[in-house]
């Protein structure tokens, strides 16, 4: 029986510009859409089901996508050439320009995805990897791949499941796959061992240097909300925190090793002032930095 999608959508200002196109697989459903939208046009997006949306041209500089119905200007982001949303994410978009667009949508059965993904990575890392949503804009080889999906779409040339197994590498190619030495369990909904690197990677390269929110999340390609939520489903804290924590670790190497003022160790990892830098350091060991070297050097 072939499988049917479910899927709410709100559009304003949007218009098809020829037929859907689309088709029915055993464990997906593909739609090809050609569309025009106006400037100002809006969209409101969400499924039950994991998709794919993959833009035949490049919309980052004419739609843009945010985490609700009235995001401000400056909380949105460019929407990519691809785009991974796990089963129920909501999208919002907004058109900055009029524009002409072409793009495959992609809804795919989670239990297939689930059958299909756990005898290769792992039955934790699959729930892991079903759960984070991902946004491409260099997709390189991934573009050929939807293209011949497309062409399974227009005019069907093989088997069903050549259509099946090009989505399965379309989404292979997108999410994050844990690397064989990540092979550990981890938080559903939470960053991938691999983000974690990325944002430590980050933090290492700036110096200690207080990193936005914004910055971050951009760096493992999520959203600042998203971000935020799996950051602390992963750490147990918040960004700030967890920056915090290792600011006051790189704060206390420096007052161990160097000779240098409380003024100058404050500049450098981010702290408005010596002040500051007092406050944080008192709520993460009990003390100020001074009488904390006191202490240590009297042992």
């Amino acid at each position: 029986m072939p499988f049917l999608h479910a899927m709410t959508c709100r559009t304003e200002g949007i218009h098809s510009t020829a037929p859907v196109r689309w088709r029915a697989f055993e464990s997906m459903c593909a739609v090809f859409w050609e569309a025009h939208g106006d400037a100002g046009a809006t969209g409101y997006y969400t499924s039950p089901d994991p998709r794919i949306i993959l833009f035949f041209n490049d919309v980052s500089g004419h739609i843009r996508m945010g985490e609700g119905a009235r995001s401000r200007a400056e909380a949105s982001r460019p929407m990519l050439r691809a785009v991974f949303a796990p089963a129920g994410t909501p999208m919002w978009t907004r058109f900055t320009s009029a524009h002409d667009f072409s793009h495959l949508d992609l809804h795919l059965e989670r239990s297939w995805l689930i059958e299909r993904l756990t005898p290769l990575i792992g039955a934790e890392e699959t729930l892991s990897v079903l759960s984070h949503p991902v946004e491409v804009q260099d997709i390189g080889a991934l573009a050929a791949i939807g293209e011949a999906l497309r062409d399974e779409v227009f005019a069907p040339s093989r088997h069903p499941v050549f259509a099946e197994n090009l989505a399965l590498t379309l989404l292979t190619g997108l999410v994050e796959l844990p690397e064989q030495e990540d092979r550990q369990v981890l938080h559903a909904g939470g960053l991938t061992p691999a983000q974690m690197r990325r944002i430590r990677q980050l933090f290492e390269a700036e110096g200690g240097a207080r990193i936005s929110n914004a910055t971050l999340a951009e760096a493992v390609g999520l959203s600042p909300n998203w971000f935020s939520q799996a950051f602390k489903k992963t750490t147990g804290k918040t960004p700030v925190q967890w920056q915090q924590e290792h600011r006051i670790g790189r704060v206390k190497e420096a007052l161990l090793i160097e000779d240098c003022s409380l003024t100058e160790v404050a500049s450098r990892f981010g702290f408005s002032d010596q002040a500051h830098l007092t406050r944080v350091f008192r709520q993460h060991e009990g003390t100020t930095p001074a009488a904390w070297l006191r202490d240590l050097r009297a042992r």
